[in-house]
């Protein structure tokens, strides 16, 4: 005979059920003002520091294809003192014709004791700040001290993210924005009084000490030769095949990654990345704890290659849950 489980109130495992559970729920909006972007880079510098430690359980995302509109891709990850979170965000690139943004994220996180659904809230926001910020996190960490001019490439959503953080990280005399499409790069600097819209995006990195590129291009958008020693050069960018970053500009460079994951094939690495060997690249967090040298010379050129990791999605949505509890924002639902 076997042996039935029974619960402390004496309840066969055929007799428990879920009942009603209460989970908070998060806008777009709600998430947005829980969301201190200060705050934001220190936690995903905690974040970084954990993740090279062995602290995180970040398992590769897969992808499920929806053939001639887009993709989705899964992406949880946990660590102690956080919640089970999972992201689920959908790629359609055709939505920007629709007047929607090509990157929606839902994020939903459970109690880690009991896999319980405590929140479920909007992940487009947490997506392109977490993603930026990782980015400027990198700024901070590897751009010369003196560094006076950044130029971003690009004015779509992640280029828009970089233009609030950027300033920050660093005193910059200025910062300057710049796109295939003039006029777009224009407008968005029309969002950012201080910002500075440029045409000439070859003039405009060789005399940047930090080039942020944040496009969708399926080829590099500047030339290598264009940087200067001493630039900090980031990219977060994913277009498979290619890529905005040029591969010759990698290989002169000081390269860091989130993980060594950075070198898988797509969906998981990069496709600038192929090839290369995975101990070409450093882990940023790595560098951040010391373990690995970051900036050692003036000269320097570094990169940074970011792919987006569902660690920094579980500390960012950690960030807007626990705002949200102190300030009691978003609604209650019943499941």
């Amino acid at each position: 005979m076997t042996k039935e489980a029974f619960s402390p109130a004496g309840k066969s495992a055929a007799e428990i059920s879920k009942g009603a559970t209460e989970i908070l729920v998060l806008s777009e909006t709600d998430v947005m003002e829980c969301i201190d972007l200060s705050q934001l880079l220190d936690v995903l510098e905690d974040g970084f520091k954990a993740l090279s430690q062995g602290k995180v359980v970040n398992p590769p995302r897969p992808q499920l294809d929806i053939p001639g509109a887009g993709y989705s891709l899964a992406m949880p990850a946990w660590m102690e003192g956080m919640n089970l979170t999972v992201k689920i965000v959908n790629v359609f690139e055709g939505n920007l014709a629709k007047n929607l943004p090509s990157h929606l994220a839902t994020i939903s996180l459970f109690d880690p004791l009991s896999g319980l659904p405590v929140c479920i809230m909007d992940g487009t926001f947490i997506t392109a700040v977490r993603t930026s910020g990782s980015a400027v996190l990198s700024v901070r960490a590897l751009a010369r001290r003196d560094a006076r001019i950044a130029t971003v490439v690009g004015a779509g959503v992640q280029a828009n993210q970089h233009l609030h953080l950027l300033p920050l990280v660093r005193d910059f005399a200025e910062i300057r924005v710049a796109s295939k499409s003039f006029d777009d790069a224009a407008a968005l600097a029309r969002l950012h009084p201080s910002v500075v819209a440029v045409a000439d995006i070859e003039a405009a990195v060789r005399s940047s000490d930090v080039v942020c590129l944040a496009t969708h291009s399926y080829e590099p958008v500047i030339d290598a030769g264009w940087v200067q020693p001493g630039t900090h050069v980031s990219s977060v960018g994913v277009a498979p095949p290619g890529g905005e970053m040029p591969i010759e500009l990698i290989g002169k460079s000081s390269l860091f990654v989130e993980t060594q994951d950075a070198f898988k094939p797509t969906p998981v690495g990069s496709c600038e990345l192929a090839g290369f060997d995975p101990d070409f690249g450093t882990e940023l967090g790595a560098m951040l704890i010391d373990r690995a040298p970051g900036r050692v010379s003036d000269q320097q050129i570094t990169t940074y290659k970011a792919m987006g990791i569902a660690m920094e999605d579980m500390v960012a949505a950690d960030l807007a849950y626990r705002c949200a509890r102190r300030l009691r924002k978003g609604k209650l639902i019943v499941l």
